[in-house]
């Protein structure tokens, strides 16, 4: 359809109604998912691959090909979907596209080897899931910032128009004052979902009480912790929702003038969003006048370099300002003093997406779900070692085992959860004593963790979390600007004393020093990249100094991870005890005697070893510290069969020569 100019409210009116007496529930479509995941994963020729089969078959007219956005089970690539009955398709490529058309669409057959197999524990472990109403990964959520990816066509926007895209902003533009909005939005409880977790309604509030005649809302999509893409989703699947919420707020706060924040790692949300802001601007939803009133607004997308840095707010006002991105110290906020020296909003992408919803259904609906001091919903990326990895949303109090057991589908192999890292590599690691804790801004604070954007990380028994936290602080020490001291030495010096413990070489005074550091940096320094930098060195050193003493006082890491601390795989992993690293060496040099030797100082029958050991070292051969990937089954065996060579020996009388 093309684009139609909307000049008032009831030309929007009108345009939903005709789309929805168009929209045939009952149709034949297939979606495609082309979200990045999917893309990776060969999307886009799944897609040719169906469009190519329908037109050959003639299906072109009765049947729909839509493409769309994250579905969010990105690790399952790639995604189809076919309506009306929802039979979900999983790791569907290019040459499925065929049978898909033929056995599913013409004959209203499933084709089994494309359905999802469930992993999990709960009833359904080792079950083809036909449709996307029974997995659990989506089952137990509850979608509303996501609730239209991977059913709308996000570089269409009378998809979003559709499904009353739009209609917050007629509403609030044509029936409601700057202070209802604002008072609407403070009634739902909506707190920021980019980490700070601050009321956004007292946030609006500031910047339009700030006196100025010019004042700007920035969306800020500079989404950069490890392993999250809840931002980069939204944007790719459902812009406009991120568009309409920034065009009601700067309604609501007096802003005539916004920018988009995304790093240029995100191609493809840059892409859809400039689709959809140019089909907003020919659509009369941006600009001036919008829909025939006195508002006036307008939107720029500014491409960040990918400083994690730039996430700060001040930064990122810096980055945009064509200044480098460093933050300043506040007071003044940047409601009073932000971009330009102008009053500013700032909000993130799901805290923008959430505000049509909340407009239009009314704060009590938002109010409703979450808990008291945490509303509504949110979204994480779910990664790490469970079954089901992805992208999820909840509703705020969950308990961390719900979403990681009956979503996530338990931990990969059967192996235990030994930690959660919540809040990316600025939050903190909580041990699996704690599985029972909502997730909400004041229950994790009190546990010494964040929310953060949304990352959540699983760790199984066989992380180290020494380790761990050394690589955290890795990151968030390359990414210090380097502008206040604490930050720039303090996190330097952390990060030298967590690689000296992980070496071998640490002392008790390493960790008396590194925590005293973590605190001091957390307490002083000047923005929140490294106030919370600390956070995973202090939980960590909170819930498992045991694993600290131990990598200091016995040298050893019993995840066997830390390269400094392993000599040979079988001084960690030998379920009978043996320190045997020079058996393992002397095998590798094929002097079978020497190793047999070794184990019979420990051991009075070596070959039981052989025996009833079940391997656990093999997989840790190359990180254990051995130079090269010798084969520890191999060199067991050749050592049991000299072993037993040896003790016959021992126990037959000798042979005698013969000679005189």
């Amino acid at each position: 359809m093309r684009t139609q100019k909307i000049s008032s409210r009831e030309d929007l009116t009108a345009l939903h109604e005709r789309l929805q007496t168009r929209w045939d529930p009952t149709r034949k479509r297939i979606h495609v998912c082309l979200g990045t995941g999917c893309k990776a994963c060969g999307g886009a020729e799944v897609f040719d691959s169906l469009r190519t089969a329908l037109e050959q078959m003639h299906l072109d007219r009765e049947i729909d090909l839509i493409r769309t956005g994250c579905h969010g089970f990105c690790e399952r690539g790639t995604l189809v979907v076919v309506e009306p009955r929802g039979i979900l398709y999983t790791a569907v490529s290019g040459a499925d596209a065929r049978q898909i058309v033929q056995k599913t669409l013409v004959d209203g057959k499933v084709i089994r080897r494309l359905l999802y197999t469930s992993p999990s524990s709960n009833g359904h472990r080792g079950k083809k899931l036909t449709t996307v109403a029974e997995i659990p990964f989506y089952e137990h959520q509850h979608r509303t910032a996501l609730r239209l990816n991977g059913h709308i066509d996000p570089t269409d926007i009378h998809h979003y128009i559709r499904e009353r895209g739009y209609a917050a902003l007629a509403k609030v533009l044509f029936d409601k004052t700057r202070e209802q909005v604002i008072e609407e939005v403070t009634d739902s409880g909506l707190r920021g979902r980019g980490g700070g977790g601050f009321p956004t309604g007292l946030k609006w509030r500031f910047c339009r009480d700030s006196p100025g005649d010019k004042k700007y809302v920035i969306c800020n999509a500079d989404e950069g912790d490890p392993g999250a893409f809840m931002d980069r989703s939204i944007l790719e699947g459902n812009p406009h929702a991120v568009l309409e919420g920034m065009a009601i707020g700067a309604y609501a706060m007096g802003a005539d003038e916004g920018y988009i924040y995304i790093r240029a790692e995100y191609p493809l949300a840059i892409e859809r969003l400039r689709i959809a802001i140019d089909q907003m601007r020919r659509s009369g939803l941006l600009g001036s006048n919008i829909m025939g009133s006195d508002f006036h607004f307008d939107l720029h997308i500014k491409e960040g370099a990918g400083a994690f840095v730039c996430g700060e707010e001040t930064a990122l006002m810096a980055s945009i300002e064509g200044n480098r991105g460093m933050p300043r110290p506040r007071p003044p906020f940047p409601a009073v003093r932000g971009l330009f020296e102008s009053p500013t909003n700032i909000n993130n992408v799901e805290t923008w997406a959430n505000v049509p919803l909340i407009l239009d259904r009314g704060p009590a609906w938002f109010g409703d779900m979450g808990t008291p001091g945490s509303k509504g919903t949110k979204i994480f990326s779910l990664v790490g070692k469970v079954n089901n990895t992805g992208l999820v949303e909840v509703p705020m109090g969950m308990p961390l085992r719900r979403l990681i057991e009956d979503i996530g589908g338990g931990v990969q192999q059967g192996k235990k959860i030994k930690a959660v890292q919540t809040g990316g590599p600025s939050g903190g690691c909580l041990p699996a004593r704690l599985l029972d804790l909502p997730i909400d801004y004041e229950s994790l604070a009190q546990a010494g963790s964040i929310i953060g954007s949304g990352g959540l990380v699983v760790m199984d028994d066989a992380t180290c979390m020494v380790d761990l936290a050394r690589y955290f602080l890795t990151f968030t020490q390359s990414e210090s600007c380097g502008k206040c001291t604490p930050c720039r030495l303090g996190t330097k010096r952390m990060l030298r004393l967590l690689e000296r413990i992980c070496a071998g070489d640490g002392t008790q005074g390493d960790i008396d020093e590194l925590e005293t550091l973590a605190i001091s940096v957390k307490q002083t320094s000047l923005c929140g990249l490294g106030q919370t930098a600390p956070n995973p060195v202090l939980t960590t050193l909170r819930y498992f100094r045991h694993e600290y003493e131990e990598h200091v006082h016995d040298k050893h890491c019993r995840a066997a991870t830390c390269r400094g601390l392993v000599t040979a795989p079988c001084q960690h992993t030998c379920p009978a005890g043996v320190q045997a690293h020079r058996y393992v060496r002397l095998c590798g040099l094929g002097r079978f005697g020497s190793a047999y030797q070794v184990v019979r100082e420990t051991l009075p029958l070596p070959s039981v070893c052989g025996t009833v050991c079940f391997h656990p070292c093999e997989t840790r051969c190359k990180r254990g510290g051995l130079d090269e990937p010798i084969s520890i089954r191999a060199l067991k065996g050749a050592a049991v069969r000299f072993g037993r060579r040896a003790e016959a020996s021992m126990t037959r009388p000798k042979r005698r020569s013969g000679k005189r």
